[in-house]
């Protein structure tokens, strides 16, 4: 009930009165960098996706560009390194847009209203997964086997006997098994559910991923395509050579299939540590950015420990209006965090 009573107060009109009134009173000065973070613009609601929690729909993206494009100076990853490097500074009300993981949504549903509202994009790519079959992320892969299988008895599994007689019990066991997989290490993740798909004997998924080709395209129009490492991996629970291999592999990847590889990084499910921040910083890169919430004063941030605000299913325009300010307190605070999903 108090998330439902916090939730209303911020969607009121009052609200938003008062929100545009702190928004004209805001006198904050240049290099404060708000930076959004994105995952799926899902359009498809026929069959059950694997990642509900990081999927907004087009209607409330649109509405969310809208209101940066009105509110706020949508800027560019150049000129954010300009600014870290020292060469330029970010106006007030700067807001840096990224979308981690490279699905084939953001070309088709993300992209078009950016791209008819001007605004400027960081798309994170894993690089090893474009126009490679079968590939992609594993969870993707978990999923779709589950619930896609022609069995109907009960699987036996590490995670417990798992039954797939309906469609609800198959999204559990599906649930089960991503926990599951989550516990290991990657290496053993990737090879436990390359193993766990082959027993459920079910045709590879259509890609998830956008392929080179789109990728090129998109960068020709002005997506500035960043690495997400090269398959995924938590870096903090990789050995410190896998990580190099995975960051350093990511920029020649980049380099060889664009032209030009951009020295920036979203850390997969925002792990990091000292030890990958200094192979970060060796391998050349310039920005990498966390999970943790929050905004960056320039002057201050590490640029390889960049905070971001998260928005989900449940970020309405109203409640990322508020996160953007970073001002409310109390019952809103309680809302906000909750509004992750």
């Amino acid at each position: 009930m108090f998330n439902r009573m916090t939730g209303a107060m911020v969607r009121s009109g009052a609200f938003a009165w008062v929100a545009g009134l702190l928004e004209r009173m805001d006198r904050e000065g240049p290099n404060l960098l708000r930076v959004l973070t994105y995952h799926r613009v899902e359009w498809n609601h026929v069959q059950p996706i694997p990642t509900p929690a990081i999927t907004v729909s087009p209607d409330a993206f649109a509405a969310h560009m809208q209101l940066i494009q009105r509110h706020y100076h949508a800027v560019s990853a150049d000129q954010v390194i300009d600014a870290v490097r020292g060469r330029g500074t970010l106006p007030p009300r700067s807001v840096l847009i990224t979308f981690d993981d490279g699905y084939r949504d953001f070309r088709s549903q993300a992209w078009p209203v950016l791209k008819a509202l001007g605004l400027p994009v960081v798309l994170f790519v894993p690089t090893a997964y474009p126009d490679q079959p079968g590939e992609g992320f594993w969870w993707d892969r978990l999923h779709h086997a589950v619930m896609h299988t022609s069995r109907h008895d009960s699987l036996e599994t590490p995670a417990g006997r798992l039954s797939l007689r309906t469609v609800r019990e198959r999204e559990k066991a599906s649930l089960r098994l991503q926990q599951h997989a989550k516990a290991m290490r990657h290496a053993e993740a990737l090879d436990w559910v390359a193993a766990l798909c082959q027993e459920l004997d079910v045709p590879s998924s259509p890609p998830a991923i956008l392929g080179w080709g789109e990728l090129r395209e998109l960068a020709s129009a002005g997506v500035t395509i960043g690495s997400h490492t090269r398959t995924h991996p938590l870096l903090t629970r990789v050995s410190h050579v896998e990580a190099r291999a995975e960051v350093a592999g990511a920029l020649r990847d980049l380099e060889r299939e664009l032209g030009t590889a951009v020295p920036i990084l979203a850390y997969p499910a925002g792990a990091f540590d000292d030890a990958v921040v200094q192979i970060l910083q060796e391998e050349g890169y310039v920005l990498a950015f966390t999970t943790a919430r929050g905004h960056n004063e320039l002057a201050r941030a590490h640029p390889l420990k960049l905070r971001r605000v998260y928005v989900g299913p449940r970020s309405s325009p109203a409640v990322l209006r508020v996160q953007l300010m970073g001002r409310l307190t109390g019952p809103g605070r309680a809302y906000l965090r909750s509004s992750r999903g």
